[in-house]
């Protein structure tokens, strides 16, 4: 059977199509990336945010509009899990639902599909579930690598621990083989990925250990990034930091959400950082790495936020500088401490103030991406367009979310190849170059 699989989300939900994939794969099926063609069609879906939920709910609408008569339409993912019974009803169209636990089970299911709709919802189990097969294509030169599953943080605003279940550390050994095949096949940076990575170990080790673990990477022969996505502030150790200077293949990058600063707004999201440790954190990472590039995110309208409130992130945005940033209005989801919380900021407020804040950061952008005229850095090569010019990522960005370098060059270059650009030009959000 062909498949085409549509995902929806973060890159903890492309981890899990991938991992779906390679299941179907070794189960005899083949993927295909033309929709006309597939006799199976999977959604995995986002279920975090009002905006992400409806963005499932178009995807799910529009392929089954646009497949095949006879195609089997199937859900997956967080939105499915959350709202498994109100979509199965409401949602005929759809032929199986699963939700997040359930991937191994995806090969059986479509096996005995007979034409009669079907569901299933495992609940978690209380140690990580490896997965037999993870797809990795010929050619593929960056992969996510999941460390861990669910979450035991319980921020108010957040349902992940209600979709995902708790902190699930996976085995060392078990990553360091997946990193190994990796290598193997040609993969040249691995993105670590979990809900709390920097929380790693913590429950089959009993002590923070993702130090550890980067170490063991980096000594793989083939992996030249490394990349961390997704750490929480207050887990910051010293002993990540430093493994983070010392360690050459360790992209001087790193995804950590902060939210908010104000310590009222902080405390009523249940975050265990204070803006005074949020603020030791920056200082601790630009002294360890003066180049490292801090991607955020911050939620604005968030219950109580006032306007002192907003007016006090807003300075501190400008006052930190960081080189990425991500801004959402507060999403109430019920289900949440956070929904029932008041006073609730309009919805317009709430989009008013995160547009403030994403004109005033397309300015630090274009400053930081202004200075890197002149300077030569390594670039990761991702396509080709018709006009000849090249694409790809610096060592500062991640995949889909940062910037990406346009260059030119004096030859043909291969993509995956890591070649150094000198850049030329810069805008708000991508920069220009050309090789050395």
């Amino acid at each position: 059977m062909k498949i085409y699989i549509e995902t929806l989300g973060c890159a903890k939900n492309m981890n899990d199509s991938e991992a779906a994939a390679g299941m179907l794969e070794g189960a005899g099926h083949d993927m295909t990336n033309e929709i006309e063609y597939a006799e199976a069609i999977i959604v995995n879906t986002c279920g975090f945010i009002d905006d992400a939920k409806q963005e499932s709910i178009d995807k799910i609408f529009e392929l089954a509009q646009m497949k095949n008569e006879d195609a089997l339409l199937i859900v997956s993912g967080c939105l499915s899990q959350r709202y498994q019974d109100e979509l199965y009803k409401q949602m005929p169209e759809v032929d199986i639902f699963i939700g997040v636990n359930d991937y191994m089970n995806l090969p059986a299911m479509i096996l005995a599909y007979k034409g009669e709709r079907r569901k299933q919802f495992s609940s978690y189990e209380k140690e990580y579930k490896e997965i037999s097969q993870t797809r990795f294509q010929e050619g593929q030169y960056s992969a996510t690598i999941k460390i861990a599953e669910g979450c035991d943080n319980h921020c108010t605003y957040c349902v992940i621990p209600s979709i995902r279940g708790s902190y699930r550390s996976r085995k060392k050994e078990n990553i360091i083989s997946e990193a190994v095949r990796l290598a193997a096949k040609g993969c040249k940076e691995i993105i670590l990925v979990a809900q709390d990575t920097t929380a790693y170990g913590i429950d089959l080790y009993g002590a923070f250990v993702l130090p550890d673990l980067l170490k063991s990477l980096c000594e793989i022969e083939g992996i030249r990034w490394v990349r961390l996505m997704y750490c929480y502030e207050d887990k910051m150790t010293d002993a990540l930091i430093e493994t983070m200077r010392t360690e050459e293949k360790i992209c001087e990058y790193i995804d950590m959400p902060i939210q908010h600063c104000s310590d009222k707004i902080l405390g009523a999201m249940a975050r265990r950082s204070t803006k005074s440790s949020i603020v030791s954190t920056i200082e601790r990472l630009r002294k360890a790495m003066p180049e490292i590039h801090i991607r955020t995110t911050v939620i604005t309208g968030f219950p109580g936020e006032s306007d002192q409130e907003f007016s006090e992130l807003l300075a501190f945005i400008e006052e930190m500088r960081f080189e990425r940033l991500g801004v959402f209005a507060y999403s109430k989801e019920e289900g949440t401490p956070a929904a029932k919380m008041k006073p609730q900021v309009q919805a317009r407020t709430k989009e008013l103030r995160k547009d403030s804040i994403m004109l005033r950061q397309l300015e630090i952008s274009l400053e930081h991406n202004t200075s890197k005229i002149g300077k030569t850095f390594e670039v990761l090569v991702e396509g080709v367009d018709d006009d000849g010019t090249y694409y790809g990522r610096s060592r500062y960005d991640a995949p889909e979310i940062d910037n990406s370098v346009l260059f030119v060059s004096d030859r043909k270059c291969k993509i995956g190849d890591i070649i150094n650009v000198t850049m030329t030009d810069a805008f708000d959000y991508d920069l220009v170059g050309r090789e050395v």
